[in-house]
């Protein structure tokens, strides 16, 4: 009498594998885009800080004056927010020598809009509207980030000024210095 032995995996067991594979994957794919959403609104946040740390730099060197109050916007940009720029001993920049950019994590410039100075008193007010990243930061003077999100609220002095920005997924990001 011969015994027949044969080696190898039951068709149950080949599917178990298979569906557990397929669970693993579908896991991977739901959390991987969650997690660069995450990252990206992370370096947007840094961004941002970044902006405000520049602005507040800016004042300190121009008797308190922000960028679009002095006018001098481009000087800002090449001066305090590209920190590849050279400059002369003269204080003049050099042609050509400022390579990186202020850019949003998808390869998009940053925009400012800065026509927004705060009045009135401590309560909140909306400023920022939306849903979806437009790239812009948002800068409202004589004011700090307001108790519910998108608001600021006045705090006297040019000086005080609070950015916002919208991330993905709709939430909207307050800095201040305030």
């Amino acid at each position: 009498m011969t015994k027949n032995n044969k080696k190898g995996f039951t068709i149950i067991e080949v599917v178990l594998v298979l569906a557990i594979a397929g669970l693993i994957f579908l896991m991977v794919f739901i959390a991987l885009p969650a997690l660069q959403r995450s990252q990206r609104n992370t370096q947007r946040e840094d961004d941002i800080a970044r902006f405000l740390t520049a602005v507040n730099d800016f004042q300190t060197n121009n008797s308190g004056k922000t960028p679009w109050q002095a006018n001098k916007l481009g000087l800002f940009t090449k001066r305090y927010i590209d920190d590849t720029c050279e400059f002369t001993t003269d204080d003049a920049l050099k042609p050509n020598s400022c390579g990186a950019q202020f850019t949003d994590p998808d390869g998009t410039y940053y925009e400012w809009n800065a026509a927004a100075t705060a009045i009135g008193g401590q309560v909140d007010q909306s400023y920022v509207t939306g849903s979806t990243v437009d790239h812009k930061i948002y800068v409202v003077q004589a004011a700090g980030c307001g108790s519910t999100e998108g608001t600021y609220t006045y705090y006297a002095g040019e000086r005080n000024i609070a950015m916002f920005y919208i991330e993905e997924g709709g939430a909207i990001i307050c800095n201040d210095n305030h």
